[in-house]
C-alpha cells in the first residue's frame, strides 16, 4: 500500500512554530534571536569580588550590543576578552553607582531583539541604629511592647529576643514575638522585669547577627486596696481588663498577595486575663491546608490561589469581654502567557501574518509592542496594524521581516516575548548531513532524518535507492519529515534519498541504514549459592555484530545499581572476558546480578540470584531455668539468622569459676531444629553458660553468657576408670586410676577407696582411703590374681557401688626352657622348628611368646671355617612350632628356644645341630661373546660368587635370532662339565646370524638363573671379526680417541673393564664410519677428536658408575638379624613373596627375548627355578609377622631373573 501522500510533509509554519523548532540553517540571513541573557534581579553580596550581566544572540549577520540603563544608553565599564558577546562585567568597588535597570539590545540589518529589564541591587551592611533606650515603666496587668525595627539585609532574616546572656526569652500564648520582630505582653507581670531584653536579627546568607542595644522593663505589682508600692511582697491579682488588639490597629486590613506566596494573618491580643484567639474565614470555611503557630495568633496558608481570597476574622476573648479584627484577603498574579509566548515565523511573501501576544494576570496587564526595539504602534492607513494583543501584517512584503516585541506588565512584574518575522520565498535547504549513516538491530525500529527549511512549505518524499521507487508498506511511517521503519529486516540494507520540493526548487540527500545483528547473551548467569569469604563467578557471553566490537560492553549492576569495576588492587570486583569475580564475598554482596550486554545500538539483559551463606548468627535471650532438680535445668534461647544455611545443631558451653575460669568447655550438643536443651550439672560449681549455632559454613560466635548458676554440693556421681594393675617388682601390685575431673568431685574431701583381695582365696577385702590416684600393695606373692575395686567419696557421700576387675600382682623372669626341640628342614634356606611348652608355672607372669635362636657354625664348602653367624626371631603367643627363613644353603646349623615375659626372657633349651642341603648357584656375573667368526664365537664368563653346594659345571643355550622379527629359529643346549671352566669355543653357527646365549651355573641341586648375552657371527660384506684391543685407559680420563678406522666401514666399539672377574661390556655400541667427502668439506663435526673424546668420556663414566653399583652389591650380601625384627628371607625364597622380606636384586637388566620367552626355548614351567619345590606352611600375617602356629602367609613363586648386556641399537654412521 503507498504511504498517504507518498510520504509528502507539509512544513506547517503556524503560530506554534517556535525559532528553535525552524532551525533556519545559520547560513541563512536572520534577525538575532537572544538564546541566554541573566534574569533578574541581581542581588550583590558583600563578599562578591565581580559581577557578570551575560547577553549572547545568535543571528546572521552576527548581532552587535548595546546597553541601557534605567532607560538611557549604558557603555559597560569591562568586558571581558573572552566574550564575543554582550556580556559585561563589575567590580566590587563601584558597584553602588551602577545600581538600577538594565536591558540588552542585539542588533544586525533584519532586526533587533531585547531582554527583559535586569535589575541590579547592592544591599547595605544591616545595622541597628545607636539609641538610648530608657527603662519601661508599666503596671501589673498592663500590655507592653518592645520594639525591635530590625534593619532591612539579604534575605532571609530571621529574629531573636535574648538576655545578654543569650539566653531566649521564654514566650507563650501571654508573650510573643510578632511578624513585625516586636515583642508583645499581652498583660505584665512582676516576673517581666529585667534590664537585658535585646532583639537580634541573623542573615545566614551573608553570615551575619546584629544586635539592638538592650532594653529594661520595670513592672509595679499592686498591694491590697489597689495601692502600688515597690517595697511590698503583698501583691493581688491585676484588675480585669477587656480585649484588645496591640497588633494589627484597627477594624479591618486589606491583604494583597500574588497567587503561589504565603498568607499570614496576625492578631496579637492585650488584657487580662490573657485572651485567646480563634480563627474563621466569613462564608467558608478555614482551608485544609491551614495553620495556627505562635500560640494560636498566627493563621498561616501556604501557596495561595484565587480560592483563599476573601474575608478572615480573628477574635480575642477573655472572662470580661472579646474584640475582633477582619481581614480583606486578595489574590493578585503576576502576567503570564496563557498557553506559551508567541513564536517566530517564516511566511512566505503576499501573505498575512498574526502575532498574537495571549497574556493574563491579575490586574489585567497591559500590552506594549515593540519592532526593532521600538515602539511600535497602530497605522490604521497601512498594512501593519496593532490590535490591543494582536499584529497583523497584511499582504506581508520582505521589509515587514524584523524583530517584534510583545511586553505584557501589571503593577506586580511584566512578561517579554522577542518574535522573529522573516518574510520571505526561498528554495529548500536540507539540514540534515548528506550520506548520513544509520544503523539498528534486526527487528529494531530506526528514524532516518530529513530536516529541511524552505519558503513556501516544502513537499517530502523518500525513494530506495537501488530501485528509485517509493518508499511503501506497512512498516515504513512518515513521521514529520522523517521516515521511520518499524521492525527492519536485513533486506531493508541500503541507500535512501530524500526529496524537498516546493515552487522556487528542489533538494535532496541520501541516507544510508545498515541492518545489524542483534545482542543477545547465550550463556546468562546461573543463581548460585556462595560461602561468605569464597570468591564468586557469575559467567555472563553473549553474541553481538562484529561490526560493533568497538561499542560492546558487558556492565554488571546489582540491585538495579551499576557495579564500580576498578582495577585498583584493593578492589573486590574483577570482570575477565564476560565472567564477574567477586572476591572475599560477604553478606552485602546477596542480591540480585544483573548482567547487560550492549552495544552502542542495543542491549540485552539477563540476571541471576547471588545467595550468600554465612555463620549463623549468635543466638539471643538465653534463658536457663530450673527443672526436677538444682542440677537438672533447661536452657531456652533464641536463634539469630542463619544466613541461607540451616543450622544443622546448637552447641551449649559452660564455664565454671571454681577450677578453670575463663576456658568455655562443650557440654551437649542440640538439633538445628530445638532451641531448647536440658542439661545434668554436676555439683558444687558456679556456672555460665552460652549458646553457638552450626551450619555447613561453619560454626557461628557465641550468645552473650547468662548470669552465673550455682549448684548445691553432692555425693560424687561416678568412681574412677580405666584401673590398671601392674607389677613392675616380683613381689609388688601396683594399682592405678584415672581420677575424677575437679568439676565431677562435686564438693569437697574427694578421696578413693581401694579394697582388694586375692580371687578365689580371700573372701575379707582388705580396704585403704587416699586422695592420690596410685596405690601400691607390697609382699605378694609372685603372679597371683586379685579382685580390686575403687570407690570415690567426699564430704557428701559415697559414689555408687563400684565395679570389680581383675589382676596379677608382679611377674619374674622364666625358670624353665622349652622341651624336645625338633627341626624339620624345608628347603635350602627355610626349616621348621616345634617344641613342647615350658609348665605355666614356670613362665611366672604373662607368657609373651618365644625366641628361636640360630648359630651358623660352618659352611660344608670349607668345613675348616669356623663361623659366628648368629641370628634370631621372636615369635609371640602361645605356639609350639615356628617357620624360620634366611638360612644358607650346603651349612652346619646349631637352634635354641627360650620363652619370654615382661619381665625377660627364660633359660635356653638344650641346643640342636642339622645342615641345611645343597642348592642351586647364583647367576653367573660376567659373560662375553668375541672372536667371532664366521661359524664360531668365543664365550668367556666368571664363575658365580655364590655357588651354595659344589660347582658341577655350566649349562649353555644359544638361540638363533632372526633380526627382522627378532623371533627365536632354533635353539641348542650345551652341558659344559668342568667346574674350573670358564670360556667356551662354540663352533657350528651359522654365518652372518644373530645370537641370543643363555649360561648358567649348576650344581647336584639343579642350575642357577641364567644371563644372557647377544652376539653376530660376521658375514661375507659385514665385518671380518677381528678385534683391536687399545691400550689401557687410566680411569682419570674421561675420553680416549681411536684412530686409523676405514671410511664406510661398520664397527663395533666396546669398553671393558680391566678387572678380574669383570671382563663384561660396559658400553658397546654399533657406528659406521662415512665416505671421505670433498677436501672442503672434511671438517664435519663427527671427524674431530673432540667428538670421539666426547663419546669415550661418556662411556668412561658409566663405567664409573658400575663399578660403584658391583661394590655396594658385594657389601649387601651380609646382613644382621636382630631379636623381634621382620623376617629376611634368604635370595632362594626372596622371590616367593616380595612385600614379605628385604629383597636382594641383581643389578642387570631384565633382557627377556622378543617375540618369545625363555619358556618357550626350554620347555621349562620357569626357567632358571633352582629353588625347592616342596610344600610350604603358610606365613603368618603381615611382613615378618607370624600365626599362632608359626606358619608364614604367602606362597613360594618362581624367580625372575636378568640378563646383563645391552641390546645393541643399530649402527650409527661416524667419519672417518
Amino acid at each position: 500500500m503507498r504511504l498517504e501522500g507518498s510520504l509528502q510533509l507539509v512544513l506547517l509554519l503556524a503560530l506554534t512554530s517556535t525559532a528553535t523548532g525552524l532551525n533556519i540553517p545559520i547560513e541563512v540571513e536572520q534577525p538575532p534571536t537572544i538564546i541566554t541573557h541573566t534574569s533578574g534581579p541581581i542581588i550583590a553580596l558583600h563578599f562578591d569580588n565581580t559581577i557578570t550581566i551575560r547577553c549572547k544572540a545568535r543571528g546572521n549577520p552576527p548581532p552587535e550590543y548595546r546597553w541601557t540603563k534605567d532607560g538611557e544608553d549604558f557603555v559597560p565599564p569591562y568586558i571581558p576578552t573572552e566574550h564575543t558577546d554582550g556580556t559585561f562585567m563589575l567590580h566590587k568597588e563601584h558597584l553602588v553607582s551602577f545600581l538600577g535597570k538594565y536591558r540588552c539590545y542585539a542588533s544586525n540589518k533584519l532586526g533587533t531583539a531585547m531582554t527583559e529589564e535586569i535589575e541590579l541591587r547592592v544591599p547595605g551592611d544591616p545595622k541597628f541604629p545607636k539609641e538610648l533606650n530608657f527603662p519601661i515603666l508599666v503596671m501589673e496587668g498592663e500590655p507592653i511592647t518592645l520594639e525591635c525595627n530590625p534593619p532591612e539585609g539579604v534575605a532571609p532574616r530571621q529574629i531573636y529576643w535574648m538576655s545578654i546572656g543569650l539566653q531566649h526569652i521564654e514566650q507563650d500564648e501571654r508573650v510573643s514575638m510578632g511578624t513585625d520582630g516586636n515583642l508583645y505582653f499581652s498583660n505584665a507581670l512582676p516576673k517581666d522585669s529585667r534590664l537585658d531584653y535585646c532583639c537580634f536579627a541573623a542573615f545566614s546568607t551573608i553570615r551575619t547577627i546584629v544586635q539592638k542595644t538592650a532594653m529594661a522593663v520595670l513592672v509595679k505589682s499592686l498591694k491590697p486596696g489597689n495601692e502600688s508600692a515597690d517595697s511590698s511582697n503583698a501583691t493581688q491579682a491585676p484588675p480585669v481588663r477587656i480585649p484588645g488588639l496591640l497588633l494589627p490597629s484597627g477594624v479591618q486590613t486589606e491583604k494583597v498577595l500574588l497567587k503561589g506566596e504565603n498568607l499570614q494573618l496576625e492578631c496579637i491580643p492585650q488584657g487580662y486575663p490573657t485572651p485567646t484567639i480563634t480563627w474563621m474565614k466569613m462564608g467558608d470555611k478555614l482551608p485544609v491546608r491551614t495553620q495556627l503557630n505562635n500560640f494560636g495568633k498566627l493563621l498561616f496558608i501556604s501557596s495561595v490561589d484565587e480560592s483563599d481570597g476573601g474575608k478572615y476574622m480573628c477574635k480575642a476573648q477573655n472572662s470580661a469581654g472579646e474584640t475582633v479584627h477582619y481581614f480583606d484577603v486578595i489574590v493578585e498574579d503576576l502576567p503570564k502567557w496563557d498557553t506559551e509566548p508567541p513564536q517566530s515565523q517564516v511566511a512566505v511573501i503576499g501573505t498575512d501574518v498574526h502575532i498574537k501576544c495571549s497574556v493574563s494576570g491579575k490586574p489585567s496587564p497591559d500590552i506594549t509592542w515593540r519592532r526593532n526595539g521600538e515602539l511600535f504602534r497602530d497605522d490604521p492607513g497601512s498594512s501593519r496594524r496593532v490590535l490591543d494583543d494582536t499584529v497583523l501584517l497584511h499582504n506581508a512584503r520582505a521589509v515587514d521581516s524584523a524583530v517584534y516585541q510583545c511586553e505584557a506588565s501589571n503593577i506586580h512584574g511584566s512578561v517579554l516575548a522577542n518574535i522573529n518575522i522573516m518574510v520571505m520565498n526561498i528554495a529548500p535547504r536540507i539540514l540534515t548531513m548528506d550520506f548520513q549513516e544509520y544503523a539498528v538491530v534486526l527487528g529494531g525500529d530506526i528514524v532516518m532524518n530529513c530536516n529541511v527549511f524552505s519558503s513556501p512549505p516544502p513537499t517530502i518524499s523518500w525513494v530506495k535507492d537501488e530501485t528509485l521507487e517509493t518508499v511503501e508498506g506497512e512498516r515504513f511511517l512518515a513521521v514529520s519529515e522523517s521516515l521511520q521503519i518499524i521492525s527492519a529486516e536485513k533486506n531493508d540494507s541500503g541507500k535512501y534519498v530524500c526529496v524537498a520540493s516546493n515552487k522556487e526548487g528542489k533538494s535532496s540527500v541520501t541516507a544510508v541504514l545498515d541492518v545489524k545483528d542483534p545482542t543477545k547473551i547465550v550463556h546468562p548467569p546461573q543463581d548460585v549459592d556462595i560461602i561468605s569469604g569464597t570468591t564468586a563467578q557469575l559467567m555472563c557471553q553473549a553474541e553481538f555484530d562484529k561490526s560493533l566490537r568497538g561499542t560492546f560492553e558487558v556492565v554488571w549492576r546489582k540491585d538495579s545499581e551499576e557495579i564500580p569495576l576498578s582495577s585498583e588492587e584493593n578492589s573486590r570486583y574483577f570482570v575477565d572476558d564476560g565472567m564477574l569475580q567477586i572476591m572475599s564475598v560477604n553478606l552485602s554482596d546477596q542480591g540480585i546480578y544483573t548482567c547487560i550486554a550492549r552495544t552502542s545500538l542495543d542491549e540485552d539483559h539477563a540476571t541471576a540470584l547471588l545467595t550468600v551463606l554465612d555463620i549463623p548468627d549468635a543466638p539471643t535471650d538465653v534463658v536457663v531455668s530450673e527443672l526436677d532438680s538444682p542440677r537438672n535445668v533447661r536452657l531456652f534461647w533464641i536463634p539469630g539468622s542463619d544466613h541461607n544455611s540451616s543450622v544443622t545443631e546448637f552447641i551449649v558451653e559452660y564455664e565454671e569459676s571454681q577450677w578453670e575460669p575463663g576456658r568455655w568447655k562443650e557440654l551437649q550438643k542440640v538439633p538445628g531444629n530445638q532451641a531448647t536443651a536440658e542439661l545434668a550439672l554436676q555439683g558444687h560449681l558456679n556456672y555460665q553458660f552460652r549458646v553457638y549455632a552450626v551450619n555447613v559454613v561453619g560454626p557461628g560466635p557465641p550468645s552473650e553468657p547468662i548470669e552465673g548458676y550455682k549448684t548445691p554440693p553432692a555425693a560424687p556421681d561416678r568412681n574412677p576408670e580405666n584401673i590398671k594393675i601392674q607389677g613392675h617388682l616380683p613381689h609388688q601390685m601396683d594399682i592405678s586410676w584415672e581420677p575424677l575431673l575437679p568439676i565431677e568431685h562435686n564438693g569437697p574431701g574427694l578421696e578413693y577407696k581401694v579394697s582388694y583381695r586375692e580371687l578365689d582365696v580371700e573372701d575379707v577385702w582388705r580396704e585403704h582411703l587416699v586422695k592420690r590416684h596410685s596405690f601400691a600393695v607390697r609382699n605378694t606373692s609372685t603372679f597371683v590374681p586379685y579382685e580390686i575395686k575403687i570407690q570415690s567419696r567426699n564430704s557428701h557421700g559415697w559414689g555408687p557401688d563400684p565395679k570389680i576387675v581383675t589382676g596379677y600382682s608382679g611377674e619374674d623372669v622364666p625358670t624353665a626352657a622349652p622341651r624336645d626341640i625338633a627341626v624339620e628342614v624345608i628347603n635350602t634356606t627355610v626349616l621348621r622348628v616345634s617344641w613342647t611348652p615350658a609348665p605355666p608355672a614356670t613362665v611366672r607372669g604373662h607368657l609373651g611368646g618365644y625366641d628361636v635362636h640360630w648359630l651358623r657354625k660352618r659352611s660344608l664348602l670349607e668345613p675348616d671355617k669356623i663361623l659366628d653367624d648368629r641370628r634370631s626371631l621372636s615369635f609371640p603367643g602361645k605356639r609350639t612350632h615356628a617357620i624360620v627363613p634366611g638360612l644358607e644353603p650346603f651349612s652346619e646349623y646349631r637352634l635354641t628356644v627360650n620363652v619370654f615375659n615382661k619381665k625377660g626372657n627364660g633359660p635356653n633349651s638344650d641346643p640342636v645341630t642339622f645342615n641345611t642341603p645343597e642348592g642351586v648357584p647364583e647367576q653367573v656375573p660376567i659373560l662375553t661373546a668375541s672372536n667371532a667368526k664366521k661359524d664360531s664365537i668365543l664365550l668367556v664368563w666368571g664363575p658365580p660368587r655364590e655357588t651354595n653346594g659344589i660347582l658341577t659345571g655350566y649349562l649353555l643355550q644359544h638361540h638363533l635370532i632372526n633380526e627382522t622379527t627378532l623371533e627365536v629359529v632354533d635353539s641348542q643346549e650345551t652341558n659344559i662339565t668342568g667346574a674350573d671352566t670358564t670360556q667356551w669355543h662354540l663352533q657350528g653357527l651359522e654365518e652372518g646370524s644373530l645370537y641370543r646365549f643363555h649360561l648358567r651355573a649348576c650344581t647336584r641341586a639343579g642350575c642357577g638363573p641364567p644371563l644372557a648375552q647377544e652376539s653376530s657371527t660376521p658375514g661375507t660384506t659385514a665385518r671380518d671379526g677381528n678385534w683391536l684391543v687399545s691400550e689401557a685407559v687410566n680411569a682419570s680420563r674421561s675420553f680416549h680417541v681411536i684412530d686409523g678406522l676405514k671410511p664406510g666401514t661398520v664397527y663395533t666399539v666396546r669398553l671393558m673393564a680391566k678387572r678380574l672377574l669383570d671382563n663384561a661390556s660396559i658400553f658397546e655400541d654399533v657406528i659406521q664410519t662415512r665416505v671421505k667427502a670433498a677436501s672442503g668439506q672434511r671438517s664435519n663435526f663427527s671427524t674431530q677428536g673432540w667428538f670421539i673424546g666426547t663419546m669415550c668420556a661418556v662411556a668412561l663414566l658409566t663405567l664409573v658408575v658400575l663399578m660403584a653399583c658391583f661394590v655396594r652389591r658385594n657389601r649387601g650380601g651380609k646382613y644382621a638379624v636382630k631379636a623381634k625384627e621382620d623376617l629376611h628371607p634368604d635370595a632362594e625364597s626372596q622371590g616367593e613373596n616380595d612385600d614379605t622380606f628385604c629383597e636382594y636384586s641383581d643389578s642387570e637388566e631384565k633382557k627377556p627375548l622378543k617375540g618369545s620367552s625363555l619358556r618357550s626355548l626350554t620347555g621349562d614351567d620357569a626357567l632358571g627355578d633352582s629353588i625347592s619345590r616342596d610344600s610350604m606352611v603358610d606365613y603368618a600375617d603381615g611382613g615378618g609377622e607370624f600365626s599362632e602356629d608359626g606358619s608364614f602367609i604367602g606362597e613360594y613363586a618362581g624367580r625372575t631373573h636378568r640378563g646383563s648386556a645391552s641390546e645393541p641399537s643399530g649402527p650409527r654412521p661416524v667419519t672417518a
